[in-house]
């Protein structure tokens, strides 16, 4: 449960930063290690009730206990393994008298006057200047509440930005592995099934940037077996929308008809993938969810879309923070009107190396 992971991240914090993990001058065997911390949150999860976690004491008294616990055993010299049965992970080597002797000590006053310098201050560093003041007095339960509720709500405001640029990151690690490479229907199981257990964002996204890779190196080498088997492997994975693109692959289609197609439906992967992104984290980032229909609808002439498409976006972005980017891969120059794609044919020209790096080949 939550409580269980802080309070197992809270004793691991406690016992390296008092180095209770170590030996005094390192001549001797370490004492314990953080097995020891996991071995007793083990047991402590699988013989206390759901209640006295969640109910029936604090966050430091839950601790205190646990830390006490952990004395017996080491004055008893005896921390039975959670798998391995008769086993114990402590013997003779240990020199543990002195950290049994701190561990049996350890009370709530303490604990908590500990939890506020040594680790609620340590976060406090990394907050803005107006909550790390707050913390210059916790004289009192009303001040430390305050300070702490500061922290809490600098945290939940910043964490959504956060979660918003490790997306963004991931485009274009998706991007970047996509690219450069020529997918199989076997890579293409394992992006699926890997970014769905992570993410449904990353899965439509995934999807838009392996059509357009497909219509990509069918233009140029034309369409056979193996992108049929690619096309019906990352298609199957999708709405009944994207199944009828399979299904008139399977016709009598030319190639030129085929990557309009593709191009269309890879056009509409990105934005659902945009909508989504809009839903998710429109308080934090301008997210426009038409900009890929903008640019196709230009390559395809339709210029009185693409004008309104445009205008809204343009309304939406003017006064943005964050902006997202449209990376400039060969997959996704293939959506872009020629001027753009000459443009960026002038940087490689330039410098080759460029496209090493993709955060230098984005267009905002």
């Amino acid at each position: 449960m939550p409580v269980q992971q802080i309070i197992y991240h809270l004793l691991r914090v406690y016992v390296k930063t008092e180095r209770l993990t170590e030996s005094v001058d390192n001549s001797k065997p370490a004492i314990m290690s953080n097995y020891h911390i996991k071995t007793l949150m083990l047991w402590a999860c699988e013989m206390k009730p759901e209640s006295w976690w969640t109910f029936s004491s604090n966050l430091v008294e839950i601790s205190v206990e646990l830390l006490n616990i952990l004395s017996v055993w080491l004055t008893d010299m005896r921390c039975p393994h959670y798998f391995i049965n008769s086993s114990n992970l402590l013997d003779n080597s240990f020199n543990v008298k002195n950290v049994a002797r701190k561990l049996s000590s350890v009370h709530k006053e303490y604990l908590t006057t500990w939890f506020i310098s040594h680790y609620v201050g340590q976060c406090a560093q990394l907050c803005p200047i107006h909550v790390l003041q707050l913390f210059g007095d916790v004289s009192t339960s009303v001040k430390l509440q305050k300070a702490v509720s500061e922290i809490v709500r600098w945290r939940l405001n910043t964490s959504l930005h956060d979660k918003w640029h490790a997306v963004i990151t991931a485009e274009v690690i998706i991007t970047a592995n996509v690219s450069p490479h020529s997918l199989t229907a076997n890579s293409c199981i394992c992006w699926i099934s890997e970014l769905t257990k992570l993410d449904e964002r990353y899965t439509v996204f995934f999807s838009s940037v392996a059509l357009l890779h497909v219509a990509l190196k069918i233009s140029r080498n034309g369409f056979d077996g193996l992108w049929k088997s690619i096309l019906s492997t990352i298609l199957r994975h999708n709405c009944s929308q994207c199944r009828s693109v399979l299904s008139r692959c399977k016709t009598e289609l030319n190639t030129s008809e085929l990557i309009k197609l593709l191009q269309k439906s890879a056009v509409e992967h990105l934005t659902t993938y945009r909508q989504l992104m809009a839903r998710d984290f429109g308080s934090v980032a301008a997210t426009v969810t038409t900009d890929i229909k903008a640019l196709y609808a230009y390559k395809r002439d339709q210029y009185q879309q693409c004008l309104q498409l445009s205008a809204q976006n343009v309304h939406t972005l003017l006064y943005a923070r964050c902006i997202p980017e449209v990376q400039t891969t060969p997959e996704f120059i293939q959506l872009m009107d020629d001027d753009i794609v000459s443009l960026s044919a002038l940087t490689l020209i330039v410098n080759p190396k460029c496209r090493h790096n993709l955060n230098n080949s984005c267009i905002s």
